[in-house]
């Protein structure tokens, strides 16, 4: 892995960890209402996906093994440029149960 890798995959790692707090003992319902705790969460998956962008690009061979890297990708740029069309339950499941997934691989990844 290069260095420059590294250093992102720890942006992500900080990143998951904080949707992790911003959602912890929440439910889809309260997250939807919630515009603060939404906003929160969609810079984050922001930042997971504008990181993941870049490791694509410079570390082709590091981001070849992130499950569904194009989809987090999307999902940057559906937030970043498409906000009018942001659906909640989108980013709900993304933040609930693909975020950890996404940090198991993350912390595999540095670990090696």
């Amino acid at each position: 892995m290069r260095p420059e890798s590294a250093a992102l995959l720890w942006d992500i790692h900080a990143a998951a960890i904080r949707i992790a707090e911003f959602i912890a003992g929440k439910d889809g319902t309260s997250y939807s209402t919630d515009e603060l705790r939404r906003s929160a969460v969609e810079r984050q998956l922001e930042i997971i996906g504008e990181a993941l962008k870049k490791v694509r690009i410079a570390d082709p061979e590091t981001a070849q093994r992130v499950p569904d890297i194009a989809r987090i990708i999307g999902l940057r740029n559906i937030l970043a440029h498409g906000y009018a069309v942001v659906d909640d339950a989108v980013v709900w499941s993304a933040a609930s149960q693909r975020v950890p997934e996404l940090l198991a691989v993350v912390d595999q990844l540095l670990a090696d």
